[in-house]
C-alpha cells in the first residue's frame, strides 16, 4: 500500500470496511473485535497507529515487529478466536510515523472472539445476541440459495393447482403470442420444467422446493413453512403514526403481486406519459418494479417483515435480504446478483419481471419522469427501495 493510497483512506475516515485504532499502549480488544466483525461481514481494512479523526500518531517503531506477532499469535489462538484465522500484517511508514496494516478478507465461517460474535453496521463493531440475526449471518455466509430447500412432505395436494391455466395464459402472453412451451405441458411437466420440483444433488431427496411453495402454496401451508411471511402494504399521509389504509398481504406470490399492485392502483396518481407514440402508465411501471423486487429477492426464512408503504412525499418497500454488499445501488455500480433464481425465473416467464438488473435501469429513467427525482436502492441486510413522489 503507497502514501497516496494511505492518504485518500485517511481523508475518507473509517467506514464500514477501514477502522483506525490508536494502539499507544500495544494491540487492545478492540482490534479483535473489528477483526472478528470485518471476517463477518465484509472484509477490510484495520490501521493501527492512527486516530479515530484519521491523525496519524502512530505506534512505537521498536514495538511493531512484536506487536505483529503477539497479533498473529491471538487470531490463531483457538481459546480467543472460533474458527481461528491467519492475518499477516504489514509495517508501514507514513510522513516519518510507523503504523501497521491488517487487511481482512470476509470468511465464509462465522467467528467469535472471546465467544462473542461480531458484526459491522457503517462503522461500528457491534455485539451479535439475537438467535435471529444470528441465523441471518449464517445465512449470508451459505453459498447456497434457500429457496431450493426440499420439503419432502410437502404434496400437489397442498398446492393451488388451479392457478396453473392462469399461468399458461401469462406465459403465452409474454412471449409474445408465439406460444410458451408451458402451454403444451401437464402439470406434472410444468411444475419440474419450472425447478418447483427438484432433486438435492448432495443428498439425493426429491420433492417441492420452498420456491413452489411460496410461488403456488395455499395459505395454510405458507404459513407452517414460513410463520413470519406477509407483505404490509400501508397507506401514510394524513396519520402518520399508523396508517390511513392498510392490506396485510400472506398469500402465494402470484396473488401477493396483484394485491399489491391493487394496492398501489388505488393510491397512487397516474401521470399522463408518451414514449414512442404510445401512452404508458408511470404508476404501474415504477410499481411492477418495486413490488417484484421485494417478492422475487426477499430472503423468506427471515422473520423480518417486509413493507410496501406510500407516504405524502415518498414511497418504498423493505425486505430481509442476503446482502451481497453493503452499498447505494446505482446502474453504474449496479452487480446484478440473483437471491432467488428460481422464483425470478419463474416471475420473468409469466411477465411480472424483466431480465435481472433491468428493474434498476428503469427505475431511474422513469422516477425522473414521474417524480423529477432519482429512486435510492440501499443494499444491506435490510434491502430498500424508496422512489420519490411528488407531494400529495
Amino acid at each position: 500500500m503507497n502514501t497516496e493510497t494511505i492518504r485518500t483512506i485517511l481523508e475518507i475516515g473509517e467506514t464500514i470496511a477501514v477502522e483506525f485504532k490508536r494502539c499507544g499502549n500495544g494491540i487492545e480488544s478492540d482490534v479483535y473485535e473489528t477483526v472478528c466483525s470485518f471476517l463477518n461481514r465484509f472484509g477490510g481494512d484495520i490501521f493501527l497507529g492512527i486516530q479515530d479523526n484519521g491523525t496519524v500518531s502512530g505506534v512505537p517503531e521498536k514495538a511493531a515487529p512484536d506487536m505483529v506477532k503477539n497479533f498473529i499469535s491471538c487470531v490463531s489462538n483457538p481459546a480467543l478466536f472460533t474458527p481461528t484465522v491467519y492475518l499477516s500484517p504489514k509495517i508501514l511508514q507514513y510522513n516519518g510515523k510507523t503504523i501497521i496494516h491488517i487487511h481482512v478478507l470476509p470468511s465464509a465461517e462465522v467467528h467469535s472472539y472471546k465467544k462473542v460474535i461480531y458484526d459491522r453496521v457503517d462503522d461500528a463493531d457491534v455485539k451479535v445476541t439475537a438467535t435471529s440475526q444470528i441465523a441471518q449471518m449464517y445465512i449470508r455466509k451459505q453459498e447456497i440459495f434457500t429457496e431450493r430447500k426440499i420439503y419432502p412432505y410437502v404434496t400437489k395436494t397442498d398446492l393451488r393447482l388451479e392457478l396453473l391455466s392462469k399461468i399458461r395464459v401469462m406465459a403465452d402472453n409474454g412471449s409474445g403470442g408465439g406460444g410458451h412451451l408451458w402451454g403444451s405441458m401437464t402439470d406434472d411437466e410444468l411444475l419440474k420444467s419450472a425447478r418447483l420440483y427438484t432433486m438435492d444433488r448432495v443428498t439425493g431427496e426429491q420433492g417441492f422446493n420452498l420456491a413452489a411453495v411460496m410461488l403456488l402454496g395455499k395459505d395454510d401451508v405458507i404459513m407452517d413453512i414460513v410463520p413470519a411471511y406477509v407483505t404490509d402494504a400501508l397507506l401514510r399521509r394524513v396519520d402518520t403514526d399508523r396508517y390511513d389504509d392498510r392490506e396485510i398481504v400472506q398469500t402465494n406470490l402470484i396473488e401477493s403481486y396483484e394485491r399489491l399492485m391493487e394496492f398501489g392502483r388505488k393510491h397512487l396518481p397516474d401521470k399522463f406519459f408518451l414514449e414512442a407514440d404510445q401512452r404508458k402508465s408511470l404508476r404501474d411501471i415504477i410499481t411492477r418494479e418495486i413490488i417484484a423486487n421485494t417478492l422475487i429477492h426477499r430472503e423468506y426464512t427471515s422473520s423480518y417483515q417486509a413493507k410496501f408503504v406510500i407516504e405524502r412525499e415518498r414511497m418504498y418497500v423493505e425486505n430481509a435480504n442476503r446482502a451481497s454488499q453493503n452499498t447505494v445501488i446505482t446502474p453504474d455500480n449496479m452487480e446484478p446478483s440473483p437471491k432467488n433464481p428460481i422464483i425470478a425465473a419463474f416471475f420473468r416467464n409469466i411477465g411480472y419481471a424483466d431480465q435481472l438488473g433491468s428493474g434498476v435501469r428503469n427505475l431511474f429513467k422513469y422516477s425522473k419522469f414521474y417524480s423529477g427525482r432519482d429512486p435510492e436502492f440501499i443494499d444491506e441486510d435490510i434491502f430498500r427501495i424508496i422512489v420519490p413522489l411528488k407531494k400529495i
